[in-house]
């Protein structure tokens, strides 16, 4: 008896175990383990939903859309991985990804995604009509992203026309319409999020020529680094431009400033690209994000 209930133990524990190695090979597919996309995600949600707002974004929509980017990164993740399944395992940074060492099958990966997919449906659905429009041209660009790089040299703009579709979804979700400020600042979301995952995917350079798969550090070759140095002016100039045309005070312009110098800090960690500070180059565009939000942030709460 004894050895049949040690045996009942033993099969709970190992069922246990399993669920939990499921549960954790899921978490790396939604890449929950280097949350850097998240941040990088969140911080033009969190400036188009002050400066739309005049700094008191309704409580509702910024649960929703902080949970939104949750949501769609991971979807989006899981859908890169989904795509570069043949791909990740011939790439060192990538091998150990659950799809490419074959820990999570793709039907999993699949329903994974349907989850998620539903989660973010939800939390559309109490959004007004013209955000619910734009979210579903958002959702399209999220999912189509992944495919690009078989034949579109420059799949790191589309990516940042993904990460900057949040901006208009914002503004349109607090007034109903999308102003001009909410364009300009899509573009400087479009520039920084080229000029960032170009560094990214230099770090890729070498494995990606060897394997087909395209990119802006591929396309742009020698000129990479002043071509990123351009893209960060551009972004820099168009969020100078979104100060101007909100009237955003010295808080801001002083948070600008830092961005500038933040960006200054990457062209000289990317001189010369080194993956490895490529890498620390990409991630320092977490400090780049914070700081122009903490200049909207502060010049609301002091100016207010």
């Amino acid at each position: 008896m004894r050895n049949a209930t040690n045996m009942d133990q033993g099969t709970g524990r190992g069922t246990r175990s399993t669920m939990g190695l499921r549960l954790r090979e899921y978490a790396r597919l939604m890449r929950l383990d280097r949350p850097i996309g998240i941040w990088l995600l969140l911080w033009p949600v969190l400036w188009a939903l002050w400066v739309s707002a005049d700094g008191h974004p309704d409580e509702r929509l910024f649960v929703i859309f902080v949970i939104g980017t949750f949501v769609m990164r991971s979807a989006g993740c899981v859908m890169n991985d989904f795509a570069d399944r043949e791909f990740d395992p011939h790439v060192r940074r990538t091998a150990d990804r659950p799809l490419a060492k074959q820990s999570v099958s793709t039907a999993e990966a699949l329903g994974l995604f349907a989850v998620l997919a539903l989660v973010a449906l939800a939390l559309v659905i109490p959004l007004n009509r013209p955000t619910q429009v734009l979210a579903l041209i958002g959702g399209v660009l999220a999912v189509t992203y992944p495919f690009l790089k078989r034949f579109f040299s420059l799949p790191q703009a589309y990516l940042g026309a993904a990460f900057g579709w949040s901006v208009p979804m914002a503004f349109a979700a607090q007034s109903g319409s999308v102003p001009p400020i909410a364009w300009v600042m899509f573009l400087s979301v479009v520039c920084w999020t080229t000029a960032y995952d170009t560094m990214y995917a230099m770090v890729d350079r070498d494995d990606d020529l060897v394997i087909g798969i395209r990119s802006s550090a591929i396309l742009f070759g020698r000129a990479d680094r002043l071509i990123i140095g351009a893209l960060q002016a551009g972004a820099l100039c168009a969020l100078a431009l979104v100060g101007l045309m909100a009237a955003l005070g010295r808080w801001y312009w002083a948070g600008l400033a830092v961005a500038g110098a933040l960006a200054i800090r990457q062209q000289v960690l990317i001189r010369a690209r080194d993956p490895a500070q490529c890498f620390r180059a990409f991630l320092n565009n977490n400090l780049f994000g914070l700081v122009v939000f903490a200049g909207i942030l502060l010049h609301y709460l002091f100016a207010g």
